[in-house]
């Protein structure tokens, strides 16, 4: 009776969920665009090298190529976001 059940329910509900799972994984790649690159789209460039600066409100260091900048007593400060440019100012 209970090889019955495991055999003729069990195995195929879990063979079932298995096949569903892979196809939901497949589909879901395909709708977020992670699939080949066409001739048209680019990938961003970020410039390689450079100088990095320390953000004194955060302390990540960022490229003074891409970061922003305030000039406090005569010294440039580099920031992240300008989120930290407003709460250093703030402070």
């Amino acid at each position: 009776m209970i090889r019955f059940f495991f055999l003729r329910l069990i195995v195929p509900l879990i063979l079932f969920l298995l096949v569903r799972s892979v196809l939901r994984s497949l589909f879901a790649a395909f709708r977020s665009g992670a699939g080949p690159k066409t001739a048209g789209q680019q990938t961003p460039t970020v410039a390689a090298g450079g100088e990095l600066k320390k953000d004194p409100v955060c302390g990540t260091y960022v490229s003074t190529a891409q970061s922003l900048t305030r000039v406090v007593d005569g010294n440039t400060l580099y920031f992240c976001s300008s989120e930290c440019r407003d709460r250093y100012r703030a402070a």
